[in-house]
């Protein structure tokens, strides 16, 4: 990577000026050329940092807005339901995948960093994922997958979703869910273990399912307690009402995997005292 090789470059410089201006010791012109590489490796990752920092602020900025107008739309059509119900659902669902396209459209601005730092391209891989999953675009999220740093726990969801969806072999989806949760810090599991049990439940490996909640409880509590919908859908399996597990405490995180679809209830307002004259 470029910010490496200028820090070389720069190092050895530093070395070399030293050895030749400085000092005769070959031990002090090493030390001080190592230190002229991590001097020169730190502002520019400083640098860096910071345009990166921006360029994200701008997306996220781009999408904070969107989502804005959009919960605006969801708020108006609340209060003055006008139309059929499934219409707006549909020409909201158009506006949203208008935005996650834009948003994609903003990773190609970050292209210009993947030379600079290590790793960073399998980071823009990540985020490029995250809104192909969100569009639907399975193949290029199936593309994607092997060249991303699956670090957080909505990629790590996805990683999985999509393995079942393609009917991957069990052993397999458990590889990769202890490798995910080893990476998570306490408390951020939960999404990933809901997940995993509901993957052991539609098995019909309830016992799994079962343990696997277990330890998801106590590695996902806060000072209420365990998560409740683990704790809920835990207790639904030992007392063998099955029927009742449920991921849909998890809202919108567990809707996005598009394993599940959310139940929407229609209410048909009643008529006024008069009727249509009153």
């Amino acid at each position: 990577m470029y910010t490496i090789l200028i820090s070389v470059f720069a190092g050895g410089a530093v070395g070399s000026l030293f050895r030749h201006f400085v000092t005769d010791s070959t031990g002090w012109s090493i030390f001080w050329g190592i230190v002229g590489f991590f001097v020169c490796l730190f502002l520019l990752g400083m640098l860096l940092r910071r345009r990166i920092a921006a360029a994200m602020a701008d997306m996220q900025l781009m999408l904070t807005e969107g989502q804005k107008a959009l919960q605006a739309r969801v708020n108006d059509y609340q209060n003055h339901p006008k139309g059929d119900p499934r219409r707006f659902l549909e020409s909201m669902q158009r506006k949203q995948n208008e935005l996650l396209t834009e948003a994609l459209a903003h990773t190609d601005g970050l292209e210009r960093f993947r030379n600079w730092i290590p790793l960073f391209g399998r980071q823009i891989n990540t985020t490029r994922m995250q809104f192909h999953y969100q569009l639907k675009q399975f193949d290029k999220v199936d593309e994607l997958l092997p060249k991303c740093l699956v670090l957080d726990p909505m990629s790590a969801s996805m990683k999985l979703a999509r393995q079942f969806a393609k009917d991957a072999p069990v052993e397999e989806m458990e590889k990769t869910y202890r490798k995910a949760r080893a990476r998570l810090r306490y408390n951020q599991s939960a999404l990933l273990s809901a997940l995993m049990s509901w993957i052991y439940v539609r098995k019909n490996r309830t016992d799994d399912a079962y343990a696997l909640l277990e330890k998801a409880c106590r590695d996902n509590s806060v000072d209420e307690g365990p998560n409740e919908t683990l704790k809920r859908n835990r207790d639904a399996l030992a007392n063998n009402r099955v029927k009742q597990f449920s991921n849909a405490g998890f809202g919108d995180q567990w809707y996005a995997l598009f394993l599940e679809e959310p139940r929407i209830r229609y209410e048909r307002r009643p008529p006024t005292r008069f009727g249509r004259f009153g």
